[in-house]
């Protein structure tokens, strides 16, 4: 079959250059949008009378056999057919013979790559949002698990104030669930039909682009032809939403990382989400974590290629726009992967309570439910910063901890301090008694996993 567009040329491609403008090596992941494209655009085509009845069954047999083929993995895509377009043309041209070249009549690859990528995506977006959801199902069963197992919360990597573990666990949650939402918007954009809108200007024929929108499974059409085969926001929110998404994956994978190092020992991974060391034989290493931590580059990397590609394009189509899609299959292959081994890694993985626990026993994570205990009595918080922070350093030089301090000297320093002061400084009732709305306390925890699930069922309903 001679090339689509060369009637104007008189000799043929340079192979090497052909190679090179060709996309089908990767666009022909596309391969069941196009044909789902063009079953529309034909029915369209026919009910609009400008195909006969006839002319359309015989197409759309002609199609359902090349998607047979394709689902038979008896398709053979060729560089020199360019794209998936052309290549699936082709094969159309194969089975019915002349009559397949009138399937492009009122559109062009321009709105009919646009066309393909807009269904590709909102196929992926559903997929990304199923994973999503069982993501943060798997952080509530979590947190759910461990809403009295007590951590030491850090700032700048220091311990800071002890925590429910369980409290910890749902801090992503809502960070994935902000995820979520983002790539529910996303849909918003990526659910409108650009078929129809030709090369760029529209078409003298009387085509019904609602019509072919409705078939296809869009809620809209592009109000400007112009926009409609330009137009790549869609992408670009998908791989924005996704650089957000690895950001939070690859914060989580860090602690993870931390978390089950010798150091640490807070968390042990199961042997399925580990590897080991070709020289060193007591190695147990979190390679999966460090994997999606590592992923997120080529994440970002293929927003800000997509960006640049982007920046100085004049309207309308350009064949810079063939760079629009390797990255986006490429993130959309990385974040789905990346969400089920986070899943798994996270359901198997093992939580060292004890480990945790006592790691809030022998450090100054207390310190501040000192403060607030004299505060609590009328002393000006300031100055019970001043007081504590003076016993901290006491404590420092004699080698103990705030609850080592006998009692007769709590009292020199302030004679507000009273025995029950020993209770205070306990961890655990330091993160049971903050239940202000958001806070570490177990029943605030409680109220966080409450919520989450029904965030959780009410998307399924809709």
């Amino acid at each position: 079959m001679a090339k689509l567009w060369g009637g104007r040329f008189e000799a043929g491609l340079d192979k090497k250059t052909e190679a090179f403008g060709a996309s089908i090596t990767f666009d022909k992941k596309m391969a069941r949008q196009d044909l789902k494209g063009s079953l529309a655009h034909v029915t369209m085509l026919a009910s609009t009378g400008i195909l006969t009845e006839q002319e359309a069954d015989i197409i759309k047999a002609g199609i359902q056999k090349v998607e047979a083929k394709y689902e038979a993995n008896e398709i053979d895509f060729k560089i020199e057919h360019e794209d998936i377009h052309m290549n699936m043309e082709t094969y159309l041209h194969a089975e019915i013979g002349p009559v397949a070249g009138k399937l492009h009549t009122a559109r062009s690859r321009n709105d009919q790559v646009a066309t393909d990528m807009h269904l590709w995506v909102k196929d992926t977006l559903d997929e990304t949002l199923d994973k999503l959801q069982n993501l943060r199902e798997v952080l509530v069963d979590l947190a759910s698990e461990h809403i009295e197992t007590i951590m030491p919360g850090y700032t700048h990597l220091q311990h800071a104030q002890p925590i429910s573990f369980g409290h910890h666990i749902m801090a992503y949650f809502s960070m994935l669930t902000r995820d979520a939402e983002r790539f529910a918007f996303n849909i918003n954009h990526a659910d409108i039909s650009p078929l129809g809108a030709a090369a760029l200007a529209g078409t003298t024929f009387p085509i019904d682009r609602k019509e072919t929108a409705e078939l296809m499974g869009f809620s809209d059409v592009y109000v400007n032809s112009i926009d409609a085969v330009s137009d790549r926001d869609f992408i670009l929110e998908f791989l924005s939403n996704a650089s957000l998404l690895m950001m939070h994956l690859s914060r989580f994978c860090e602690e993870i990382i931390l978390w089950c190092s010798h150091e640490y020992k807070f968390v042990t991974l199961s042997d399925a989400f580990s590897t080991g060391s070709s020289i060193m034989p007591q190695k147990k290493n979190p390679d999966m974590a460090e994997l999606i931590r590592g992923k997120s580059g080529r994440v970002y990397g293929n927003l800000f290629g997509l960006l640049t590609v982007m920046k100085s394009l004049p309207l309308a189509y350009n064949k810079d726009l063939q760079e629009d899609k390797e990255g986006m299959f490429d993130t959309a292959e990385t974040i789905l992967t990346s969400l089920d081994v986070m899943s798994g890694m996270l359901s198997t993985m093992t939580v060292n309570e004890g480990v945790m626990s006592a790691s809030t026993e022998k450090d100054f994570s207390n310190a501040t439910e000192l403060a607030d205990y004299l505060a609590a009595k009328g002393l000006p918080f300031r100055q019970a910063h001043e007081i504590v922070g003076a016993m901290v350093l006491e404590c420092t030089k004699a080698g103990n901890y705030l609850q080592d301090v006998p009692l007769s000297r709590y009292q020199e320093v302030s004679e507000l301090i009273e025995a029950d002061i020993y209770d205070t400084l306990k961890s655990r009732t330091a993160v049971a008694r903050r239940n202000s709305f958001g806070g570490t306390g177990f029943e605030q925890v409680k109220l966080q996993i409450e919520l989450a699930k029904a965030t959780l069922k009410q998307e399924v309903k809709a």
